[in-house]
C-alpha cells in the first residue's frame, strides 16, 4: 500500500468517517473490512494535484451537511445538502450551470438556472419521491431567513437518486426537518462519505454505493491555480471499471453480483455537484458540467435508459446581487473558452475519483425487505 502526506491524512479521515459511520449505523466492526479512501488505498485517479482535503469543500466558503436516516428495518435514507457559501445566498447568487446527461430524474429548478445562470438556494440531494418535501423545506428555509422578508419567489435546486433498494421509499420518510437539519449542519472541512445523507440507502454497480468526494487544482491559467471540487451520490452502473480495468472480471464475478437486484442494478441515477473557484459565466460552467460525464464514463461500461443522470456546477468567485440593474463592477475578470481545458481535466478526474470513494467509504446495510447492500470487496484486488 502506497501512502503520501496528502494519502495519509486522508486515510486518518476516512477511518473517522468510518467510526462516525459504525457509531450512526450501529454496525459491528466485523462486518467490514477497513472503509479507505482512494488514496489511502493507494489508487492514483489522474494525474492532477488534490486540494487538501481532496474533496468539495477545498473550494473556499463550500459547506456539505447530512442528516442520515437509519431507523427500524425499512428506514434507510437521508438528505446531503451543498451551500455555495455561508451567507444569505438568496441576495448574493452565484452563477450556476446545470448539464442533463440522461433525463430520467427528477431535479427541480432546472429550467430557471437554465435560463438565469444562477443559483440562489441550497443545493439538496435527497430521494426520488421526496423531492417536493426537500423543494418545499429549502423554500421555507430561504423565506425564514433574515433579509428575505419580502421575498414571493423562491427557486429551490434539489436532485434526487431511488434508494428504494434498501429503503422503504413509498414511505416517505425524509421530512422537512431532515432538509432544514441538513442545511444548518453544513460546514466546511472534511466530508463524511459513503453510506450518509442522500447515499445512505443507495446501491452503485451492485454493491452499496452512497456519497462521494474528490478536488483537483488545475495546472496555472495564466499564472493562477484554481480549485474543481466534486461531490457526487451514486446509484448506478453494472459493470465496475476502475483505472481502465473490469473489476468484475478481475474478482471472477460474472457482473450480475446480486442476482435479487436484478434490472434494478442496470438502472439508477447519479448527481453530481460541482464547485470551483474559477471565474466563470454560465456557459463554460455548463460546459465544466458536461465534461464530468466523461469522468463517470471512465467508471462503467453500462449507462443506461432509466438512469437520471444530472452535473449541477457553480463558481463561488463571484456573487450576483439579487438587488439592482447592473451587475458589480468589482467581480473579477471572466476566464475565456481557451482557458477551459485545465479546468475540463480537473472535474474528469475529480468526478471519477468521487465515484470511487462513494464505493470505498460505504458501509454494508440491510434494509428494506431484508435486502442487503454489501461494501465493494476490495481488500485482496491486484488493483489496490
Amino acid at each position: 500500500m502506497k501512502f503520501t502526506d496528502v494519502s495519509l491524512f486522508t486515510a486518518m479521515m476516512a477511518m473517522l468517517g468510518s467510526f462516525m459511520a459504525l457509531s450512526s449505523n450501529s454496525l459491528s466492526a466485523q462486518e467490514y473490512g477497513p472503509r479507505m479512501r482512494s488514496a489511502a488505498w493507494g489508487l492514483q485517479v489522474g494525474e492532477l494535484e488534490t486540494g487538501p482535503l481532496n474533496a468539495i469543500t477545498d473550494v473556499e466558503g463550500v459547506l456539505v451537511g447530512h442528516t442520515t436516516r437509519i431507523e427500524g428495518e425499512h428506514i434507510r435514507t437521508g438528505v446531503t445538502a451543498i451551500l455555495p457559501h455561508s451567507g444569505n445566498l438568496f441576495r448574493d447568487k452565484v452563477p450556476a450551470a446545470i448539464h442533463c446527461y440522461n433525463g430520467f430524474g427528477k431535479l427541480a429548478g432546472y429550467l430557471q438556472v437554465r435560463e438565469l445562470g444562477n443559483i440562489e438556494a441550497p443545493i439538496v440531494l435527497t430521494n426520488t419521491l421526496n423531492v417536493g418535501t426537500a423543494v418545499d423545506a429549502v423554500v421555507k428555509y430561504v423565506l425564514s431567513s433574515d433579509g428575505n422578508e419580502s421575498v414571493r419567489s423562491v427557486n429551490a435546486v434539489v436532485g434526487e437518486t431511488n434508494d428504494g433498494f434498501l429503503n422503504d421509499i413509498r414511505g416517505q420518510h425524509v421530512t422537512g426537518q431532515d432538509v432544514e437539519q441538513a442545511i444548518r449542519s453544513a460546514v466546511s472541512g472534511p466530508v463524511q462519505e459513503g453510506t450518509v445523507g442522500a447515499g445512505t440507502g443507495t446501491m452503485a454497480f451492485g454493491y452499496k454505493g452512497g456519497i462521494g468526494t474528490a478536488s483537483r487544482l488545475t495546472p496555472a491559467i495564466d499564472g493562477k491555480q484554481y480549485t474543481v471540487g466534486v461531490l457526487v451520490q451514486t446509484n448506478f452502473g453494472r459493470s465496475l471499471v476502475i483505472n481502465g480495468i473490469p473489476f468484475a472480471r478481475e474478482q471472477g464475478d460474472t457482473g450480475q453480483l446480486h442476482p435479487e437486484f436484478q434490472a434494478e442494478v442496470e438502472e439508477g441515477s447519479c448527481m453530481i455537484v460541482i464547485a470551483t473557484d474559477a471565474p466563470l459565466c454560465a456557459r463554460n460552467l455548463e460546459r465544466l458540467a458536461r465534461r464530468s460525464f466523461t469522468g463517470m464514463g471512465r467508471t462503467t461500461t453500462v449507462m443506461t435508459n432509466g438512469s437520471g443522470d444530472f452535473a449541477i456546477a457553480f463558481s463561488t468567485a463571484y456573487n450576483i446581487p439579487h438587488d439592482g440593474l447592473h451587475m458589480p463592477d468589482n467581480w473579477p475578470p471572466l476566464l475565456s473558452n481557451n482557458a477551459m481545458n485545465g479546468l475540463f481535466r480537473s472535474v474528469e478526474e475529480a468526478t471519477q475519483e468521487a465515484i470511487y470513494n462513494s464505493l470505498l467509504m460505504a458501509t454494508p446495510l440491510t434494509g428494506h425487505g431484508g435486502r442487503r447492500g454489501e461494501a465493494i470487496p476490495v481488500e485482496n484486488w491486484p488493483g489496490f
